[in-house]
């Protein structure tokens, strides 16, 4: 009867440690839980941690995260504005704010993330659509452009006239940044109605399309192509201008210098025959020296070793040759 009646309290004791155990519960610091009673919520989402108590068999514990969680979606192939296919990997981060509409709507994190795809899958081919590739892969809107436009001139036409000027930049008006926010903002809005916050969302990686990369490959080569044709003719063109002034200065100054020349020339002639003139006309004695030099210095110009001269015998160069006869005669009187 005794061994009995220990059974029976050691029965009536698991009984209690079991009921108790079972209406007891803990709430972790990273937790949420959502009370339910046959499948349905009762009460409000119990958000502070420590040892809680709930009916013990009819009510379920239903812990849900509260710490910050991540999104990391299958890379998309989608088209970009300018007709481009890329494909686009994205990553978000969010977090449970009303747990008790998002058990009601999505129930487990595996739902949330399903949703998520569809969502933030939607809203990045959106506006992928809406911008071209250059607007989505530059993070600002500051760079330089390829070529210096400042090349054209002041008389040249203006690109618009003359057609987009090879290697020049596509303007960027947003950046990537801009176009990550609006993602952001149109996807927040609808996630917010399963009870989730949006906290961030970045493109992680961005690349051409698997079947069109060898012809995006092929189109930049060309285009670069292109660039370096257009310097090397530029090129080109500044060297012949430069050689075009070189000769253009050099004969400029070649015929400076002649003139200059000449100039010089000429006044040291006038000042060689003032000289002459005044070193020469003092006495009529130094005009008859004078005279008679320069025209023995005129004889070799003119009488060459096969010359026949005829001269008439009251010329100025026939003179001194009639008188040479006379006063060899009068030096040598014995020569006859």
């Amino acid at each position: 009867m005794k061994n009995v009646s220990l059974v029976g309290l050691l029965i009536v004791l698991l009984c209690g440690v079991f009921v108790g155990a079972s209406a007891m519960y803990t709430v972790d610091e990273v937790e949420q839980v959502i009370i339910t009673q046959f499948g349905k919520p009762v009460g409000e989402p119990i958000t502070e941690a420590g040892l809680k108590f709930k009916i013990p068999f009819v009510q379920e514990v239903n812990p849900i995260d509260k710490r910050v969680l991540e999104w990391d979606g299958a890379p998309s192939d989608m088209p970009t504005k300018d007709k481009l296919y890329i494909s686009v990997d994205l990553f978000a981060r969010w977090r449970i704010v009303d747990p008790l509409q998002y058990f009601l709507r999505l129930q487990d994190e595996r739902s949330a993330q399903s949703r998520l795809d569809d969502i933030l899958g939607s809203e990045t081919r959106n506006a992928v659509a809406k911008h071209e590739l250059i607007e989505i892969i530059r993070t600002t809107k500051g760079r330089e452009p390829l070529i210096d436009t400042a090349v054209l001139g002041e008389d040249a036409a203006s690109p618009t006239e003359q057609g987009p000027i090879v290697g020049a930049l596509v303007p960027i008006e947003k950046g990537r940044q801009l176009v990550e926010r609006e993602i952001f903002t149109a996807a927040a809005e609808k996630v917010s109605v399963f009870g989730i916050e949006l906290l961030d969302i970045r493109f992680k990686r961005i690349n051409y399309n698997e079947s069109v990369r060898p012809k995006i490959y092929d189109r930049m080569i060309s285009e670069r192509r292109q660039i370096a044709e257009r310097f090397l003719s530029e090129g080109n063109g500044e060297a012949a201008r430069i050689r075009g002034n070189r000769v253009r200065d050099l004969n400029k100054i070649q015929s400076e210098a002649y003139r200059q020349v000449e100039e010089i020339r000429g006044l040291a002639d006038a000042k060689a025959t003032e000289i002459y003139a005044s070193a020469y006309n003092q006495t009529p004695q130094s005009v008859e020296f004078y005279e008679f030099t320069r025209t023995m210095a005129s004889y070799p110009e003119i009488v060459g070793k096969n010359t026949t001269i005829v001269l008439s015998t009251g010329s100025d160069l026939f003179k001194y040759l009639k008188g040479m006869n006379a006063k060899i005669e009068q030096l040598n009187p014995q020569s006859e």
